[in-house]
């Protein structure tokens, strides 16, 4: 048997096991004839894109064999799993991983069994799937995702399949930009395979219908080399394909080199569901829409669906491909790479079995020095530049700094005193920090910047994501599925502990002077928490030093998603860095400077979270030690926002015992909040004293105006705080009429003073600690 008929053999093979794995109970190997009760009673799964898939891996394998190529296979099409799972049992990777699904007749049943069954796997590529780094139960990220495992891997190509559905996505169209951040010396190779098979779940596909001549020029665009392969017919397609990946991988080779030629790809069209029943009940299949899912469904019951389906299993020839103990037969293992060289059990695509730990600079050596609580002024994000820089530094090729075009903007500027951005296109003159070698990636698509990310991560290193808060909405629907992803993994044992995604969100929603009402949503964090509480976490550091904690603990984590909120405007300095470290060690805390009811009772709690709605309680605590000196008040600060919930909710959450001490069951609570206040709501209902509590904070009022202007629109500015607390302790109101009156009218003169200035009264824009 030549190596044609080896690849005809195996691409048999997975194909037999696709389909049995969408219609098989019982009788994996057709030793007798097909009956009812061999039928699954309900049909799932999708066939359309599975044999694209089975041959193009089979082909690959091919080329590992005979080149000692490093490689993992991305399938890009939303549900290709009939696939995956066939193709790691044909090499043996899933057996090892689920020994009861063991490589024979016996194993073959449960194989068949499990698929797109109660208790059993997915129909779609999951984290469940040796190999597997892609999520396919969402569209248009499998490019990005290739790229993000290329980067700084220089030995590995990743050969990503598009499926024709997911190309017509914005996020996959934006991908094709990422050649011009790919550096062939220092990066691996991406191998584009867009999969032409016409049609998505019901209607014809965009590139496929669009003039080849149309298409190819659309790819040289993009800055890569097509190369065609096209066919119905097996034995051609084979010996093309073969001739095609053969050219392809000394291009590739030369490209490793230094040639500098275009990155190639391949555009394959060949018929959905192809080897699938040509027709049924009189209406084409293969070729067409409908055979997408279950080109027919109903086979119990029905004689007729029943031949069909025993004819379309026995056209693969099983009895070929399994031996008697339904063991892949010896020509079918000779296609099979061994141990880290198989496709599905390369570890990159299990990146926790080589994460290499971060080298971290010591943060404390970046503190702002903090003598008097609350009367200097840094910026954050600016401070933490400082520490990103020498992580970078650290880890040369561990390490990425990905966003939107805006590291600069959120003042993390230091970086680019040790790197660059990335960048391998056009450089002019005029343009400064861009080079092949750039840590930072940047491209104005924060689908790219996280599929890049999610990429660089999964195959087992380690990264930042910085990124405008109103704007990281953008991704909430990749974040759903990252978050989804690491609760499925935690629920696998083979499946190592990667790095964290961490999320930087600055340039926020109370300090967009300029921007306005467009960039001002603190939105995602309610997003983030819908998600399993042992995968988020979010965290929403007051000053400099608590950032600088926060940030060293989130880059040290693993298989979270970590979400900081930090501004890059001027903020107090609340603490020094030995308790900003205990502070954000307890996650929330009272400040005792800025209180004054030790040892006593507190007549009103003042609580904060975020750095903006901080400064403005501190303020108002100030106001009221003024003008109220006898008013106990506790001042508390919230860095961890999880910390909120019980304990049986979230392994951040305070006991009950511990929330009553600190927030008390019977006095008035009023917390200042950075987002939309019926999250804290959503996170302490089932607390004592939840009907103390009062919220304030963003409630969709906003405009370019003033900082202080903005909070007043919201009503978390200071004077508002101290009418709430006027209102909300009992026998305060009669007795303290007149203070309510003024901070009243303080406010609208503050207003007044924008209008006519342009910016806040000194008094309130430069305010510090006054105790």
């Amino acid at each position: 048997m030549d190596v044609l008929e080896r690849i005809d053999a195996f691409w048999r093979a997975a194909n037999y096991l696709s389909v049995g794995q969408i219609y098989l109970l019982d009788n994996p190997l057709l030793r007798e004839p097909l009956r009812d009760e061999h039928i699954k009673p309900r049909l799932l799964g999708h066939w359309g894109t599975t044999p694209g898939l089975n041959l193009i891996f089979a082909h690959l394998n091919r080329i590992i064999l005979e080149r000692d190529q490093d490689m993992i296979y991305v399938a890009g099409p939303g549900h290709g799993g009939p696939a995956a799972v066939a193709f790691s049992w044909l090499e043996g990777t899933y057996s090892e991983r689920y020994p009861e699904v063991s490589q024979d007749a016996r194993g073959m049943k449960r194989l068949f069994r499990q698929f797109s069954f109660p208790g059993g796997v997915p129909s779609h590529v999951a984290p469940e799937t040796p190999g597997s780094i892609h999520e396919g139960g969402e569209l248009g990220y499998s490019l990005a995702h290739a790229y993000g495992a290329a980067f700084d891997n220089p030995d590995l190509v990743v050969a990503c399949v598009v499926g024709d559905g997911e190309a017509e996505t914005g996020p996959l169209a934006a991908s094709w930009h990422s050649n011009k951040f790919l550096n062939p010396a220092r990066d691996g190779i991406v191998l584009p395979i867009l999969h032409l098979n016409g049609y998505k779940i019901a209607n014809p596909t965009v590139l496929a219908r669009i003039p080849e001549a149309e298409l190819l020029k659309l790819m040289e665009g993009y800055g890569y080399r097509p190369h065609v392969v096209a066919g119905d017919d097996p034995k051609a397609v084979h010996r093309l394909l073969a001739d095609t990946l053969d050219t392809v991988f000394d291009e590739i080779a030369a490209i490793k080199s230094g040639s500098g030629d275009p990155l190639p790809m391949i555009i394959l069209r060949t018929p959905k569901g192809w080897t699938g029943p040509k027709e049924f009940d009189g209406l084409p299949v293969e070729g067409t829409w409908r055979s997408h899912q279950v080109p027919f469904g109903a086979v119990r019951g029905h004689p007729e669906r029943l031949r069909l389906l025993e004819e379309w299993l026995r056209s693969y020839r099983p009895e070929e491909l399994f031996d008697a103990d339904g063991r892949p037969v010896d020509e079918i293992r000779a296609l099979v790479p061994r141990g880290p060289r198989r496709m599905s059990g390369n570890p990159h695509a299990n990146g926790g079995e080589i994460l290499r730990p971060l080298v971290l600079p010591d943060f404390r050596d970046y503190a702002v020095e903090v003598k008097e609580p609350a009367t200097t002024h840094s910026e954050p994000t600016r401070v933490l530049g400082a520490f990103l820089r020498d992580v970078i530094a650290n880890n040369p090729d561990n390490f990425r700094l990905v966003g939107p075009d805006e590291t600069a903007s959120n003042r993390l500027s230091a970086v680019f005193e040790t790197t660059q951005r990335t960048w391998d296109a056009e450089v002019l003159p005029t343009d400064e920090n861009l080079g092949p070698d750039g840590r930072v990636l940047e491209v104005l698509s924060e689908h790219l910047c996280q599929g890049w990310l999610e990429g660089y991560l999964l195959t087992g290193r380690h990264g930042l994501f910085n990124s405008y808060e109103a704007f990281i909405h953008i991704v909430d629907s990749m974040f759903n599925q990252h978050a989804k992803w690491l609760d499925a993994c935690q629920d696998i044992p083979w499946r190592r502990p990667i790095a964290s995604l961490n999320y930087l969100l600055s340039s926020h929603v109370w300090r967009q002077d300029h921007n306005g009402f467009t960039h001002q949503d603190p939105g995602f964090l309610d997003i983030v928490v819908n998600k399993k509480a042992s995968v988020v976490r979010v965290y929403l550091p007051p000053d400099a030093n608590t950032l600088l904690s926060v940030a060293d603990h989130c880059l040290r984590s693993r298989n979270y998603v970590n979400v900081i909120v930090a501004g890059k405007q001027p903020v107090l300095n609340l603490m020094s860095m030995d308790e900003a470290i205990i502070h954000c060690t307890r996650g929330i805390g009272i400040l005792p400077w800025a209180s004054n009811d030790a040892g006593a009772k507190p007549d009103v709690v003042l609580a904060c979270c975020g750095d903006v709605p901080t400064q403005e309680t501190l303020a108002a605590a100030a106001l009221l030690r003024e003008h109220l000196p006898e008013l106990k008040v506790r001042v508390i600060n919230i860095v961890d926002l999880m910390r909120l919930q019980p304990p049986e909710e979230h392994p951040h959450g305070m006991s009950d015992a511990e929330f009553d001490s600190l927030f008390t069951v019977d006095r008035p609570i009023i917390l200042n909040f950075h987002g939309y206040p019926w999250l804290i709501h959503r996170l302490t209902y089932r607390r004592r004293g939840h009907h103390n509590l009062h919220v304030r904070g963003y409630k969709e009022e906003g405009t370019t105006t003033t900082p202080f202007d903005m909070a007043m629109l919201n009503d978390i500015d200071r004077y508002h705080l101290v009418m709430d607390v006027i209102d909300r302790v009992p026998g305060l109101g009669e007795r303290a009429a007149h203070l309510r009156q003024e901070m009243a009218d303080r406010r609208l003169a503050a207003r007044r003073y924008t209008r006519e200035h342009g910016d806040d009264p000194a008094e309130i824009r430069d305010w510090t600690w006054p105790y």
